[in-house]
């Protein structure tokens, strides 16, 4: 019998060690204005060698930011992959009024988007973890668990998308032209939205933008704060371009992979977002969306 439940222990201990969180909580700062927080957070990353490239305060929560930032060497490790892998670039940090700090646990979010080719980047994930603990502290990590072996072929459930599908946003004659108008559209701010960044490697014919959508029915203000901002590091939401081609992780998927912990009530009471989101996406990047 002991042997037994000692075999059990272990199993479920295995289970629970493969199993990933999308965040990290970082050591807590001092609060006050969320622009003074975010500058204090910003501080301690730049001391360790990341580079600021956006900040985001999504509309509709006033008490939330989202800085993002970039790793030479773990941009070189994704770019040396090439392809879809843009777009995980971006490394965002959660910053709140209150002094809480959060940020991207990059091996959850790593696997999920390199997939086959996780093991190609493995050691600057690692190297750039690190440097993200040393900056900014880490804490418990949270958000929902995912077994790592997962996340490569993840969806919320049967029927929904995974990484590659129905990513497809416009078809251009060329990389300049497909970063041409999606910047263009961004400066006008067509369909409510607003450049948070940008990374461009015209070499590799690769992009990839953070798009806020600001609309107040159907943008990132009414269903992050519903379904829960404490995952603010998700947002803001992007386009990626490979090529000549625009592309846009599908809402379901995207959402499902930045809330893994959510039920399927909460998932229903913001069914219109993924849609929505796409259709703003998709006029950012020039061309038009059918909902599926």
């Amino acid at each position: 019998m002991k042997r037994i439940l000692a075999g059990v222990v272990l199993a479920v201990f295995s289970l629970l060690a493969h199993a990933l969180q999308p965040y990290v909580t970082a050591d807590k700062l001092a609060g006050g204005d969320i622009k003074a927080v975010m500058a204090a957070a910003e501080r301690k990353l730049t001391a360790e060698g990341f580079a600021v490239i956006g900040q985001h305060l999504p509309a509709g929560l006033p008490q939330h930011g989202v800085i993002v930032v970039t790793e030479p060497g773990f941009s070189a490790a994704l770019l040396q992959i090439g392809g879809s892998a843009v777009v995980g670039l971006p490394i965002r940090v959660g910053v709140k009024a209150d002094g809480t700090v959060s940020y991207l646990n990059l091996e959850y979010w790593q696997r999920a988007f390199l997939r086959q080719d996780y093991a190609k980047a493995e050691a600057a994930v690692k190297a750039t973890s690190a440097k993200l603990q040393k900056a900014l502290g880490a804490g418990k990590h949270f958000g929902g668990d995912v077994k790592a072996e997962a996340l490569p072929t993840y969806r919320y459930m049967a029927g929904m998308e995974r990484f590659a599908d129905k990513t497809e946003l416009k078809v251009h004659g060329n990389f300049d032209e497909a970063v041409k108008t999606i910047r263009d559209n961004l400066v006008k701010g067509v369909a409510k939205t607003a450049k948070v960044y940008e990374i461009v490697n015209v070499d590799k014919k690769l992009a990839v933008f953070g798009v806020a959508t600001n609309d107040p029915e159907n943008g990132e203000g009414w269903w992050a704060k519903k379904i829960g901002p404490d995952h603010i590091a998700a947002l803001p939401w992007e386009i990626f371009v490979v090529d000549n081609k625009a592309h846009a992780l599908f809402g379901r998927y995207r959402t499902a992979l930045a809330w893994p912990d959510l039920g399927m009530f909460q998932f229903m009471g913001i069914a219109s977002h993924p849609d929505s989101t796409a259709d703003m996406l998709a006029k950012v990047a020039g061309g038009t969306y059918s909902a599926q």
